[in-house]
């Protein structure tokens, strides 16, 4: 089983989205064949909670835009790890800091990675 179609959509266009407000090290994992739960999550940071914030709306008005309403949010009002959970994907967006600390790209590495659009700038290349 791998994520469907709609969640690929989904992500994509939180990640579009976490871009235009200058989120860092977007990266997306298919998580489907270990949680029954969803689909994908989306792993964003943003430098402060202010950033957070201001990423955590875009991609809600994005998704909004598209039909997508969140199932649930937790996290808002510290602004340091903000969780949007819309059923088929779940995305996360970190303070660089708890990012750094809590490390969930470590817990999920061996999940497939889904290719993010060209437009968007996942974590850089380790060769430079």
């Amino acid at each position: 089983m791998t994520a469907t179609e709609h969640a690929v959509e989904l992500v994509h266009a939180a990640a579009r989205a976490a871009a235009d407000k200058l989120a860092t090290d977007l990266l997306a994992f298919d998580v489907s064949e270990q949680l029954a739960i969803t689909d994908a999550f989306l792993l964003a940071s943003g430098a402060n909670d202010r950033q957070v914030k201001a990423i955590v709306d875009e991609i809600e008005d994005k998704l909004r835009e598209i039909g997508a309403k969140p199932v649930r949010r937790e996290g808002e009002r510290d602004g340091r790890w903000v969780l949007i959970d819309y059923g088929e994907i779940v995305v996360h967006v970190q303070h660089s800091e708890e990012r750094q600390f809590y490390a969930l790209e470590r817990l999920w590495r061996d999940c497939p990675v889904i290719a993010l659009p060209a437009e968007v700038h996942g974590p850089a290349a380790a060769d430079g």
